[in-house]
């Protein structure tokens, strides 16, 4: 039938929705090629959060484009749901899908170039359902990202997702255990929990995030579990009690701090304070002083002064964290944001950014020092270069051994023996190894 290249922005969510299409194409008789490889067919599945993401879709047509000038160009996503005009002003542009349409590329017709771009974008206004989704089968062989969750109800003074992609709605359970197990029978031995607001999780007779994780818990195949994000105020304390008892959840949390000011939280529309999420970090690392943590920033909101990012910094030196992700504060339309006075200087965003993203190498350094000498178990990925192959620990630190064939998608216990240039460095164990090391203790 053709080539088809697709190519992914913003976050595991999509990704996970931008396979899905891939199978849809594969299912068809297309061959997925690389990006910026010759296609017949162009798919930017896109990302709204900040305008950078914004121009990078633009330049991406046009990057497919000179390399594939009669590909027919496909653009989705929460992009396309928010700004569809704008992006069919783009040359090149054939076709517009908006977030409820991206599943259903071909119900519009061939694959032909149109002189006029065909718009379809309907309103989430009554989207009460989720389209499921996953990553497998498609790039990574060893974990897979699958969607149980869609939309957000908590409108952050800075945050268009709810205008992207709708109310908050989840897939029901036995859904996502049926995708599960579809998941496992391909070998994969982690799945990726995604969703706009995982934590939000509600799905049929009140079932929550805690319900669907006790149901993956007895997938057989599935060793790991992982939740790729949850808001600070949804991680109550009967969730984390499970979430640390667990014997497949992995023990790494992402939770979204986006300010350590209480007065810029405030100004966020933020549903927690700081002390609020110190005292969850606080736990975490009560019950498991291994654990590893993230935190998504972000720096120059309006009215973010000096003194309140060096707020900010502190809280963010005190905290246990194990990364940082870091973004500039992006005006976007139709936000309360946007509208407010005490703009920060572009310039100053970025000096704030660049400290930040110096801490946060700094805290990964620590984190990775501190497996120094340990055992972690590791699951295995394909080799990179130079005989060296890399996996993660459920901590989600990357772990970097000698190749060996046997162990690609494989669960091994390694000993971590150096950190160089930031990287995880350790040799294998044999059962034997790891005996002798349960005697010694």
């Amino acid at each position: 039938m053709g080539r088809v290249a697709l190519h992914t922005l913003g976050c595991k969510l999509n990704f996970a929705e931008t396979a899905t299409i891939a199978r849809q194409f594969t299912q068809r008789g297309f061959e997925v090629v690389d990006f910026g490889k010759p296609a017949d067919v162009v798919v930017l599945n896109t990302c709204t959060v900040t305008e950078k993401a914004d121009r990078e879709c633009r330049q991406l047509v046009r990057r497919a484009l000179r390399r594939s000038p009669d590909a027919f160009v496909i653009v989705t996503g929460c992009y396309a749901q928010l700004q569809p005009e704008q992006i069919a002003s783009i040359k090149g542009v054939d076709l517009v899908l908006g977030s409820k349409e991206k599943f259903s590329v071909f119900d519009h017709g061939v694959f032909v170039k149109r002189t006029i771009p065909d718009i379809r974008v309907s309103s989430l206004a009554a989207a009460d359902s989720v389209a499921m989704a996953d990553s497998s089968g498609y790039d990574d062989r060893t974990r897979a990202f699958l969607k149980i969750q869609d939309g957000c109800d908590y409108h952050c003074s800075f945050c268009t997702i709810p205008l992207a992609r709708g109310s908050s709605r989840s897939a029901p359970v036995f859904e996502v255990i049926a995708r599960a197990r579809e998941i496992a029978e391909k070998g994969y031995k982690e799945v990726v929990l995604t969703g706009v607001n995982v934590g939000d999780y509600q799905s049929g007779n009140s079932e929550k995030l805690i319900d669907v994780l006790r149901a993956l818990e007895f997938v057989d195949g599935i060793e790991r579990i992982r939740i790729s994000s949850v808001e600070p105020n949804l991680l109550n304390d009967d969730l984390l009690r499970y979430w640390l008892d667990s014997r497949k959840v992995c023990n790494h949390f992402h939770i979204p701090l986006q300010s350590g000011s209480d007065p810029v939280l405030k100004s966020m529309r933020r549903r927690y304070n700081r002390d609020w999420y110190a005292g969850r970090m606080a736990a975490i690392k009560a019950a498991d002083p291994d654990a590893g943590i993230g935190a998504d920033v972000i720096v120059g909101f309006p009215g973010e002064t000096d003194a309140l990012f060096e707020e900010t910094y502190q809280f963010l030196v005190d905290q246990p964290l194990s990364y940082l992700h870091v973004f500039s504060y992006s005006e976007r339309s139709n936000t309360t944001a946007v509208r407010l006075d005490d703009k920060v200087d572009p310039k100053v965003r970025n000096e704030r950014s660049e400290r930040l993203r110096i801490l946060s190498e700094k805290k990964r350094r620590a984190f990775y020092e501190g497996l120094k000498g340990r055992r972690v178990r590791v699951l295995f990925e394909s080799p990179l270069h130079d005989g060296i192959q890399t996996g993660l620990t459920e901590e989600y630190a990357r772990i970097h051994a000698r190749w060996d064939e046997s162990l690609e998608n494989r669960m091994r216990n390694v000993l971590v023996n150096e950190i160089r240039g930031g990287d995880c460095i350790g040799d294998i164990m044999s059962q034997a190894d790891v005996r002798k090391e349960s005697l010694v203790a």
